[in-house]
């Protein structure tokens, strides 16, 4: 297979001009959620009773009536029939980070050489998979093999399509025979459930009508690297870890700025119209899409969705991506920083708080300086970021992720918030006492009477910031391109939970003792800001004087490193929020310690020892090739430069291979944090000489000989 790939060659699933009597918005329209179950569906197929207790599960947050699971059972089997499917799946979220499936089949022999086509209500509530070989973090011994999977009715079941089939998937949660949490899904709809008890009273306070619920909404953008298949089976380190060990700079990277927005190549435009049609059958409401600022790397983004909607539609959006790339002679890469020297990948969490009746509790509106609502649950979210700094940072470690942050291309390690002018402005004036509003938006003239005057805001945007505020919403720009959206999600809504249940107690009481609403939010706002105000920061958060100011001025944590973050996350602190809240008991949230810590151990681990294997045989054994060849030549001036400089290249690798197995052998202990340290400490420096060496070689060996596709060939794609 070559660069040039036909397009028109690709097997293609989804052509919007496929019915030609059709229009493509007609064509979207019926596609958008038909292979999901939603409660419209199960309307149409359930007796009243069933369906209104569904809905008051799905919609209100009421406990789940068992006694209507067969005849939900029935419907779904029959709706997932109808679509072509034979076999059913609890499909849940492990503590892998990514999806776990068994698929069990509709059939069941009845005698006689007869079978019925049978799911039962409590084979939906409940499947027992085994829980020996997924992540624990000790809350299981590996002979302790029993594990459970429970229907998730807050999230619709949906059909996933292969080229001879279809299966039903059913979103759940998994937990050990002891009740423990063992996936990312239970803790997440926990900390929603804790964001609505936090927040209702604070509403209320505000006037809202009872029986208002709150959740958090979130939209995920999603960027990801392709590259051809042929070369991604080329290189190990791909293969083996998603990104490449090694790789000299390529005379041309991102430098002219002009993949940023660029056209879509062709073939990639393709494959994107096909993972969107996918995903609109999915119910996934992707609307942007375009080229990222690296050569190869692009976007995709859905709007708005429930938190724990988005968590679930934001796997699927990796799964669809990876599968369809393949159709059309790609590999989608997820991870953070495949390529050195080029941009890295990034999952911006734009994160919120509606109620049922959608209102956004972070929609400052036309005057944010007398919305005193905004304004309290925006000081809310400040208290909760500077407060929980440390947690923020332990929710988006890993190994892969450590290679974007704090780089000139992605938030820095150090956690701050973006307000903009605006709202930096409106809080100053509340602290100094002018009040008022002394910034606002007006309209921008182009210069040319046939262009209109547009809106302009009142404050700029920060794209250094780890957490900005962006119009209604804010935006975490630390998460990790490959990593589940889930846990970040969930550590958002404890610690605003925590910080409006605090100071929904300090308003009341402010206001039990007579003051009006206005005077007790302003107060409790101006005193909030003055003390978590050091958490602010507008300017270039890439700059050494912002890293110097935030750790010897302001007093904010550096973590520098996943290892630096996760020592933290089960810290005093953090062991008593999540279990106040009822999201994570003290094993559970020291589980999840163990498990980033083992996984980062491995994942260093299996670099290592890939970058090894690829310097000993591929990398020097075409440097002593070439060296060979060169000899042939005799005394030529240019064949001896040539060869003192190989030679020299080739004995530095060498010698830092050695270094590296000597590495790689020690391991660093027997527990796994002494491992996880070994590998930070002393592998991965061992592992950057060995690069070194090994793209000094790239430059000069022969690029007959080169056994690796190059950054030049990969990063461009036809």
């Amino acid at each position: 297979m070559n660069q040039d790939f036909d397009v028109n060659s690709a097997a293609r699933n989804w052509r919007v001009d496929t019915t030609p009597s059709a229009s493509p918005l007609e064509v979207v329209n019926d596609l958008f959620a038909s292979d999901v179950l939603t409660l419209e569906q199960l309307k149409a197929r359930l007796s009243k009773s069933a369906y209104k207790s569904l809905q008051a599960t799905v919609e209100r947050g009421a406990q789940l009536d068992a006694s209507i699971a067969d005849t939900v059972a029935l419907a779904m089997k029959t709706w997932a029939m109808e679509k072509g499917a034979t076999h059913y799946t609890h499909w849940f979220q492990p503590l892998t980070g990514s999806t776990a499936e068994k698929h069990d089949s509709f059939l069941n022999p009845a005698g006689d050489g007869v079978a019925i086509m049978s799911f039962s209500g409590k084979e939906l509530i409940q499947a027992e998979p085994d829980a020996s070989s997924f992540p624990s973090g000790g809350l299981r011994a590996t002979f302790e093999a029993r594990g459970y999977t429970a229907w998730d009715p807050s999230s619709p079941a949906f059909i996933i399509r292969h080229a001879n089939g279809a299966t039903l998937c059913i979103p759940s949660v998994f937990a050990s025979w002891t009740g423990e949490a063992l996936d990312l899904k239970t803790p997440l709809l926990r900390s929603i459930e804790a964001l609505n008890s936090a927040v209702t009273p604070a509403l209320e306070l505000f006037g809202a009508s009872a029986g208002t619920r709150v959740g958090s909404s979130l939209g995920a953008e999603q960027e990801y690297f392709l590259i051809a298949e042929e070369y991604y089976y080329r290189r190990p380190d791909l293969v083996m870890t998603g990104r490449t060990l090694f790789g000299a700079k390529p005379p041309r990277g991102q430098e002219l700025e002009d993949h940023y927005f660029g056209a879509i190549p062709d073939r990639v435009l393709s494959f994107m119209t096909d993972a969107e049609m996918q995903l609109y059958a999915l119910g996934i409401p992707v609307k942007t899409r375009h080229n990222e600022v690296a050569p190869g790397q692009f976007e995709i983004a859905p709007i708005f969705e429930h938190s724990n909607i988005a968590a679930d539609h934001q796997q699927l959006i990796m799964q669809v991506l990876r599968t369809t790339a393949r159709k059309y002679g790609l590999v989608c890469l997820m991870h953070e920083k495949p390529f050195a020297g080029v941009n890295g990948s990034g999952k911006h969490c734009n994160w919120s708080m509606a109620t049922n009746a959608g209102e956004n509790l972070l929609e400052p509106g036309d005057t944010p300086h007398e919305n005193m609502q905004f304004l309290f649950f925006c000081t809310a979210v400040l208290k909760a970021v500077d407060t929980h700094q440390d947690l923020l940072r332990a929710c988006v470690a890993s190994a892969s992720n450590d290679h974007r942050l704090g780089a000139n291309e992605a938030p820095p390690a150090i956690i701050s918030i973006f307000l903009g002018s605006e709202l930096t402005d409106i809080f100053d004036r509340i602290v100094s006492g002018q009040g008022g509003s002394g910034k606002s938006a007006g309209l921008m003239g182009l210069g040319s009477s046939v262009l209109p005057e547009i809106p302009v805001h009142a404050g700029d945007r920060n794209r250094t910031s780890p957490f900005a505020f962006t119009g209604n919403k804010f935006e975490f720009r630390a998460v990790g391109s490959s990593q589940s959206i889930s846990f970040p999600i969930t550590v958002l809504n404890a610690i605003v939970a925590e910080s409006v249940s605090e100071l929904t107690a300090e308003l009341k009481a402010q206001l039990d003792a007579g003051q009006s609403l206005d005077e007790a939010v302003t107060a409790l706002v101006k005193r909030t800001y003055q003390q978590y105000q050091r958490i602010v920061f507008n300017g270039d958060g890439y700059s050494d004087a912002w890293h110097q100011e935030a750790e010897q001025v302001r007093g904010l944590l550096n973590l520098r490193t996943t290892l630096d973050a996760i020592e933290h996350l089960n810290s005093p602190k953090n062991t008593a929020l999540f279990s106040k809240l009822g999201i994570l008991n003290e094993r559970e949230l020291a589980a999840r310690q163990e498990i980033m810590y083992d996984i980062y151990f491995k994942t260093v681990n299996i670099e290592g020892e890939t970058t090894e294997y690829m310097a000993q045989t591929q990398i020097l054994p075409a440097a002593l090739n070439y060296l060979a060849d060169l000899g042939k030549v005799g005394g030529n001036r240019a064949a001896q430069a040539v060869t003192a400089e190989v030679s020299a290249a080739a004995d530095a690798l060498y010698d830092a291979i050695q270094a590296l197995r000597v590495q790689n052998e020690a391991l660093g202990g027997d527990e796994v944090h002494e491992k996880a340290h070994h590998m930070r400490d002393h592998v991965l420096p061992a592992m950057s000489e060995v690069r070194t060496a090994a793209d000094r070689l790239e430059k000069v060996v022969s690029s007959k000989l080169w056994p690796l596709p190059t950054y030049r060939q990969m990063l461009f794609v036809k």
